[in-house]
């Protein structure tokens, strides 16, 4: 007996996969198209302010200064401006990652709401119904984050400062950030669900942590570069290649 599954696509069938590819496809132009737009934006916006004081003479800073300067921040953060993009594309897809650059916080909010959104639904990472995922999990993420800062910082800030003893205070900056990414890194791990890259992933991590940075300190600000890259290059050399290749990521299931 012949299932569902085994009969021909019908005429509607087509005609409807067909108006929800040509919806996807008009989705991902206009995300495209506004997405460089309210980039470039914000870009300017964010450099207009101290161009102004730069070049209209109000804060003596010569052009040496202005490029030692950029030069000083390039050599920190040039492998996390390449890494980044990179780490983030596969979960978030092109229209997320215009949104979680313009709101920042990724790794520690934006991305954790993504994955969970995706993991909850059963989106596969690279699937346009994750990416749509993606999307609406970022929007929450924001909305929640200027609820509660409004709230909690706007109204109540200078207050629950004035009553929390400081040693908490003091606490909690110490432990907040370790306490976030440790959550993160679970939740990826529990998502994923990918045990022998996980296990890659760890060892490289706590090789080039415990071994190679103490005996070469110069690699310490390319640590995350060396352990995205290794763990990417011993995944794919010791993937199971045996396991069936997976779906077309490009469709919405």
């Amino acid at each position: 007996m012949s299932t569902q599954k085994d009969l021909p696509m019908t005429t509607d069938d087509a005609v409807a996969v067909s108006t929800e590819e040509h919806k996807l496809a008009d989705f991902d132009r206009t995300t495209s198209r506004w997405g460089r737009i309210t980039m470039l934006v914000g870009l300017l916006l964010s450099l207009g302010a101290p161009l102004y004081l730069v070049f209209s003479g109000v804060v003596d800073v010569t052009a040496t200064q202005v490029w030692m300067a950029f030069a000083a921040v390039a050599g920190t953060f040039f492998i996390v401006w390449i890494v980044e993009p990179l780490t983030f594309f596969p979960i978030l897809g092109p229209a997320a990652m215009y949104q979680a650059f313009m709101i920042g916080n990724i790794a520690n909010k934006l991305l954790p709401a993504a994955m969970i959104a995706q993991t909850n639904i059963g989106a596969k990472p690279g699937t346009k119904r994750a990416e749509l995922a993606a999307v609406l999990a970022i929007c929450g993420a924001a909305m929640v984050h200027l609820i509660s800062l409004a709230i909690f910082v706007g109204l109540l800030g200078t207050w629950l400062i004035s009553v929390i003893p400081a040693d908490i205070i003091t606490i909690t900056r110490t432990y907040i950030l370790p306490s976030v990414l440790g959550a993160v890194l679970m939740q990826a791990i529990v998502s994923m669900k990918q045990p022998r890259a996980t296990v890659i992933a760890l060892l490289v991590a706590a090789v080039t942590t415990f071994v190679v940075v103490p005996a070469m300190p110069s690699l310490a600000l390319a640590s995350t570069a060396i352990v995205v890259i290794v763990t990417a290059a011993l995944s794919w050399l010791l993937r199971d290649k045996n396991s069936q290749r997976p779906a077309e990521l490009a469709t919405f299931e």
